[in-house]
């Protein structure tokens, strides 16, 4: 583990959207390579319903199917009890769940308002609590909504503080449509540090006005240490149009690496990673680090 703590949303939060099927193999090997990498917190999967999520019907598979690293914290997304009963006996090492800042968003990601949202959560903190396993919060729409325009910081720090009261132990602050900016993301971060101390906030930040780095250095300099990326910048939202896709994990490796804060994380084998997911799914790398390493690797032949 290194100065700061990336949680590797690629195979979860990046692939769930793809319109053509992945092969498990392609899945199985993603989850592997970002292990070998040095990333040591991966959201594997999801346990959802296969009808809204298709990509994610074979989670479960997946999840037995890896090798598994010592070390390695494989996250499985629960939205309900049936998705964290699944992922207990698929041997998740930890639960995710979501709710959002916004309600419109609320009623069009799952179909209920924020406080029923966070009633559905219960069950699967008791069951969380009964196997001592984790649980990690999103919280989307931190900036804004696409159905209800800005967001009010007041409206995150409340859903914020239902959720840890629930029992989570941190949440990521999701910038769902990616249109935040250092202005804005600082702005949020002082109204939630003033009532959250800073390691129990993460960043999830899309990059769909190129902002994504910046408002991550942002939080870094406001004392935050874990950031949520998608290797190869895979992923979006279908909820929210115009959100393209997650923060590149080897971007943000290399900015923070060149900050001087260690991430654990070899970046060649990152790149590597993201390049072979790429390759399997026939669609181009988002990352401006992989892109650059592609140029100077073909030059140098």
């Amino acid at each position: 583990m290194g100065d700061v703590r990336i949680v590797e949303v690629g195979p979860r939060d990046g692939l769930q959207n793809e319109s053509r099927p992945i092969a498990l193999a392609h899945k199985r090997a993603l989850v592997e390579a970002l292990a070998a990498a040095g990333v040591f917190h991966i959201e594997t999967g999801s346990f959802v319903s296969p009808k809204w999520v298709p990509q994610m019907a074979d989670s479960a598979e997946l999840f037995s199917s890896i090798s598994r690293q010592a070390g390695v914290r494989y996250t499985a997304l629960t939205p309900n009890l049936k998705g964290a009963e699944a992922a207990l006996s698929s041997s998740a090492d930890e639960f995710a769940i979501f709710a959002a800042a916004s309600e419109s968003f609320s009623q069009k990601n799952i179909n209920c308002s924020i406080a029923q949202s966070i009633e559905r959560f219960q069950p699967v903190m008791s069951l969380a609590r009964e196997h001592r396993i984790p649980v990690r919060a999103y919280v989307s729409c931190i900036i804004a909504c696409p159905y209800d325009g800005p967001t009010a910081p007041e409206d995150v720090l409340n859903v914020c503080e239902q959720l840890l009261q629930l029992g989570c132990y941190e949440i990521s602050l999701g910038d769902t449509i990616g249109v935040g900016t250092p202005g804005s993301m600082r702005a949020l971060l002082r109204a939630l540090l003033k009532n959250i101390p800073p390691e129990k906030l993460a960043m999830h930040c899309h990059d769909t006005y190129g902002q994504a780095l910046a408002n991550c250095l942002t939080a870094l300099d406001l004392g935050l240490r874990t950031f949520d990326a998608s290797v190869a910048g895979l992923g979006g939202c279908p909820y929210a149009p115009g959100a393209s896709g997650n923060l590149a994990t080897d971007d943000l490796v290399y900015m923070l690496e060149g900050c001087g804060m260690k991430t654990g994380i070899d970046l060649d084998a990152l790149v590597q990673a993201g390049e072979q997911i790429c390759t399997a799914m026939n669609r181009p790398n988002a990352s401006k680090v992989a892109l650059a390493r592609r140029a100077l690797k073909k030059k140098s032949q």
